[in-house]
């Protein structure tokens, strides 16, 4: 029997998880003395943190309480501790495995192997610690980026259009309430005319976005032309229709393979999320066909949440496309891996006369934590012929 490609990535993922786990925790074992205390604590604790991301997200769509929100929020920042105490324990063995053949580890460092082995662990969990803290420092330090973009067209009356756009949000129990409130005063700040959200708006389950009522923090985003959304992945993921169905309650204008022409100025065209098929079964429109339904003597203005095919909104001849979805990698080393993943995963690139810029995104997923990457707000003053 076939496994569906979505079972077969979870269990893969699942896979990696539980082998890193097991990794780090087998070096941290042997690094401990093996009389004592440490090592009684040391297993129960590990099974409880290597656990606690997956029982939280178990626990919240169950029952949420402030007990899940804990849970959650260890489990987020054990992610962080996994992938760099992974990372570090990865390097003192390929160290050991190079000295192994040159010898080149001083006396002191082989004299004593028991001590050693813990004063490593000691100092790679203080490392780790303090790099992880830095990391979520980084992450509440949402920064604004500024861009102004000309624009070969007319937009009627229209001189200039001053677009504040915000992707990846992942609103929910880790992005909550206090920092989204962070957010919308940066953008009320700017003056918007129009507000964009560039998918993942809602961290999978809307539920805890209901439960803290930030659905109401909508109405106090000021702008003249009104604030608009497409879908991501993760609205896909958490249930896109009791999703796009809240935020339209609350004043957010989904756009779903939909066109809108705003002020009779310019066109907006909001994209399916490309991952729809993969939960529906249903193919999203093709750019070419959502582009028919407008004026190109007009300005056009997309929102694509992922930025695969940059090629195709340049051949249709778009004005601009904003996206987000790579988080600029948000912790390193993924930033590397996503630059090799897409044409342009960060930041701005015109192709012929098509404008394009992704964002690396306002929130962060699972840990609230980056390094490598930085997040960010975008402000683009398009002036128009």
């Amino acid at each position: 029997m076939k496994i569906p490609a979505f079972v077969l990535f979870i269990l893969i993922v699942l896979a990696v998880f539980s082998a890193a786990n097991y990794y780090l925790f087998i070096r941290g074992w042997q690094a401990l003395p093996e009389a004592g205390l440490i090592r009684k604590i040391y297993l129960p604790a590990f099974i409880i943190l290597a656990s606690s991301f997956i029982v939280g997200r178990v626990i919240e769509r169950v029952y949420m309480s402030a007990v899940s929100d804990i849970i959650m929020w260890i489990g987020a920042f054990w992610l962080a501790f996994l992938l760099y105490g992974f990372l570090y324990v990865l390097l003192i063995d390929i160290l050991r495995a190079v000295n192994h053949f040159t010898h080149f580890f001083p006396s002191f460092v082989t004299a004593n192997i028991v001590k050693t082995k813990l004063i490593l662990a000691v100092a790679g969990f203080a490392v780790v610690v303090l790099v992880i803290a830095a990391g979520f420092v980084n992450a509440l330090n949402i920064r604004i980026r500024k861009l102004t973009i000309e624009i070969d067209k007319p937009a009627s009356h229209l001189t200039s259009l001053n677009i504040v756009m915000a992707s990846d949000v992942h609103l929910g129990t880790i992005f909550n309430r206090a920092r989204f409130a962070s957010v919308i005063e940066k953008i009320n700040s700017l003056k918007p005319d129009i507000v964009f959200f560039a998918g993942d708006l809602v961290d999978e389950d809307v539920a805890p976005v209901m439960r803290h009522h930030l659905g109401d923090m909508f109405g106090t985003i000021h702008s003249k032309y009104g604030t608009y959304a497409i879908t991501g992945n993760h609205e896909y993921i958490g249930g896109a229709a009791k999703t796009c169905a809240y935020l339209n309650e609350h004043g957010i204008k989904m756009l779903k393979d939909s066109v809108v022409k705003i002020d009779d100025s310019f066109y907006v065209i909001g994209r399916e999320d490309k991952d729809m098929t993969r939960f529906t079964g249903k193919q999203r429109k093709t750019l070419k066909e959502l582009v028919k339904e407008t004026d190109s003597n007009f300005p056009i203005i997309v929102l694509n949440h992922q930025p695969n095919n940059l090629r195709e909104a340049a051949n249709e001849r778009v004005d601009l496309q904003l996206s987000g979805h790579t988080h600029a990698g948000q912790m390193f080393p993924f930033n590397v891996l996503v630059n090799k993943i897409y044409d342009l995963s960060y930041g701005y690139r015109k192709i012929n006369n098509t404008h394009f810029y992704v964002s690396s995104g306002v929130g962060t997923w699972a840990p609230p934590v980056r390094l490598g990457s930085s997040p960010e707000i975008v402000n683009i003053i398009l002036n128009f012929r």
